[in-house]
């Protein structure tokens, strides 16, 4: 069995999930590069780690689909594991935007059901497919403390944005399937963590730099800048070096202090 550690990012041609993917790379890991449709930018995200390698034992294999259908969740799970050999921990970082941001009194059945679909139903049912392999393969892992689940959610799990009702509701959900899961595979040993990131620069957010921005100057995040994906790729590293060895199930916000409450 190679010593090596396998992490599965969905998401990590682009955004957060390059910049966890990259962290990884540097810090030793071997990396499945996941995309949804953009196999070039997942190609350009390979290239990448590969060039952060610390190893030359260290692999960045392409894997495809869209993780809200069944047939390419199992597809890409072993197209995964089949290029490992093992997969150690598989972060859930894909997720959308809605395609248009409406009030919520305008808001329509298909884009409901396109984000819940990739933001929540796409991670949930992933991560059975992790737990499946893990919980027949028990002891296997190399990383510290055993396989790790971890699930990137947002800021919107607990703060409401009435233009976009579909987003806040698949990651409130998500910030749920992480309590279930925990509840589940902790007498495995295995660690389920959320992570919570806050305003972060990516293309998700390019349309909105300028209001956050202002927001952001006028004190809306008491550490006053922008997140970025490296912040995420920090907090991915230190989960899965086994810096929180006693916790599961748990909540790290990665957002400049925004959820704090203050008068």
């Amino acid at each position: 069995m190679s010593s090596r550690s396998n992490i599965l990012v969905t998401g990590s041609s682009r955004g957060l999930g390059r910049g966890v993917a990259l962290r990884l790379a540097a810090s030793g890991h071997s990396v499945a590069i996941h995309y949804a449709n953009n196999r070039t930018a997942g190609e350009e995200t390979a290239a990448a780690c590969s060039k952060a390698a610390k190893s030359p034992e260290q692999i960045f294999p392409l894997v495809g689909g869209n993780v809200a259908d069944a047939a390419d969740r199992a597809r890409l799970m072993d197209e995964t594991i089949n290029a490992f050999g093992r997969l150690d921990a598989l972060v859930n970082n894909a997720g959308i935007a809605p395609r248009v941001r409406a009030d919520i009194t305008e808001a329509t059945e298909d884009i409901f059901d396109e984000v819940l679909a990739v933001n929540l139903k796409g991670p949930y049912f992933l991560s059975q497919l992790a737990a499946r392999h893990w919980l027949a393969n028990p002891g296997q892992s190399t990383l510290t403390g055993g396989y790790k689940l971890i699930f990137v959610s947002s800021l919107s799990a607990d703060t409401a944005s009435i233009n976009r009702g579909e987003y806040c509701i698949s990651k409130a959900g998500l910030a749920m399937a992480n309590k279930l899961w925990a509840v589940r595979l902790a007498e495995a040993g295995i660690q389920v963590l959320e992570l919570r990131p806050g305003i972060m620069a990516t293309d998700m957010t390019s349309g909105v730099k300028e209001k956050y921005d202002k927001l952001l100057a006028e004190g809306l995040v008491p550490q006053k800048r922008w997140g970025n994906p490296e912040d995420v790729g920090l907090a991915v590293e230190s989960i899965l070096g086994g810096a929180f060895p006693f916790s599961t199930g748990d909540i790290i916000n990665i957002d400049g202090g925004f959820h704090l409450k203050r008068l």
